[in-house]
């Protein structure tokens, strides 16, 4: 067992990626809690620009958050970029909820149509989770997580049921490839997605049975996105009225909002070079901080900077301002 474990970890995340590319891109299913900060819209972006390119696959898009505009914001953006009928899901049950302060769901769901009217509308994120899973190719899923990871933990802890005669772990062991998340501050210190629900940050992070790639705070700390898109005048998307809406509100956001959760997608679909280098070994969570342990044969690895912010953020702000199907 020791000897399968040793290669197990030792197995390159670089190769990870590279094994669970296929011609019509990486299999991807995006977990967001968009809503109380407005990177994931270009998350959202990045994903589906992606997709056009045949880079990614998106399996779904999955509320982390049970704020009640989330799901129908969600509807909003796979519309405008010509997948309406990408599957939604979100937490039932005890969850976190949050708005955004800068109320820009709000002016999303008065300007453009939706069918969900609320995010309790859409079906069980844990029960979305597990039939899509369950139809995919062995080892062929990469989660990208770039909010809370309560839904995680829920699908870590969920039984056989008639979708699958398999286990949430067993269901993932199986299918799943890698998690990338985008969580925690490295090498060490505390960060939102993981102490908002901290239970199960710990749970998902202690206990998850592939490798994680973490992009840490301090990666899109220093990578502002937006105002190539407010500067683009040709350009009408529901991304740029959204960080229209959003960026004024807070003066650190005026070169731009710190652009955290656009790197996940981009080193889920693409690696991290040459973006990023990598330190393997372990993230350990307590109380809802982290730190961590070195180890060249651990199951984690965290992004390092490589490539200026500069650079990425031009590659960044290029694929959110990519415009919906027409």
């Amino acid at each position: 067992m020791k000897i399968f474990l040793a290669a197990f970890f030792t197995f390159s995340f670089a190769a990870v990626v590279a094994q669970n590319r296929a011609a019509q891109g990486i299999s991807m299913i995006l977990d967001t809690d968009i809503g109380p900060d407005y990177d994931d819209a270009g998350a959202m972006a990045i994903m589906h620009a992606l997709a056009d390119k045949g880079e990614v696959n998106p399996l779904a898009v999955i509320a982390s958050n049970k704020n009640e505009l989330v799901a129908p914001t969600i509807e909003i953006l796979n519309t405008y970029f010509g997948r309406p009928e990408l599957p939604i899901g979100a937490p039932k049950g005890q969850a976190p909820s949050y708005g955004a302060t800068q109320k820009w769901p709000e002016m999303l769901l008065e300007k453009y149509p939706h069918k969900i009217a609320r995010t309790s509308d859409v079906p069980d994120a844990v029960e979305t989770y597990r039939k899509i899973l369950s139809k995919q190719p062995d080892h062929t899923v990469t989660i990208v997580t770039i909010g809370f990871l309560t839904n995680l933990a829920k699908l870590m802890e969920s039984g056989p049921d008639q979708i699958s005669g398999l286990s949430g772990m067993d269901l993932i062991r199986k299918k799943v490839t890698q998690l990338v998340s985008m969580a925690g501050k490295f090498p060490e210190g505390r960060e939102y997605n993981v102490y908002a629900d901290s239970v199960a940050s710990e749970k998902v992070f202690s206990s998850w049975p592939t490798p994680v790639l973490f992009s840490g705070f301090e990666i899109g700390e220093k990578i502002k996105t937006g105002k190539r898109l407010l500067a683009n005048e040709s350009l009408n998307s529901p991304v740029k009225d959204i960080y229209a809406k959003a960026m004024p509100f807070s003066k650190n956001d005026e070169n731009g909002r710190m652009s955290w959760d656009q790197t996940a997608v981009l080193v889920a679909a693409r690696g991290t070079r040459p973006y990023f280098g990598l330190r393997r070994g372990k993230m350990i969570v307590e109380g809802g901080n982290n730190k961590w342990q070195e180890d060249p044969m651990g199951p984690h690895a965290y992004l390092l900077s490589d490539m200026s912010a500069e650079q990425i953020t031009m590659i960044i702000e290029s694929l959110m301002m990519w415009e919906g199907r027409k």
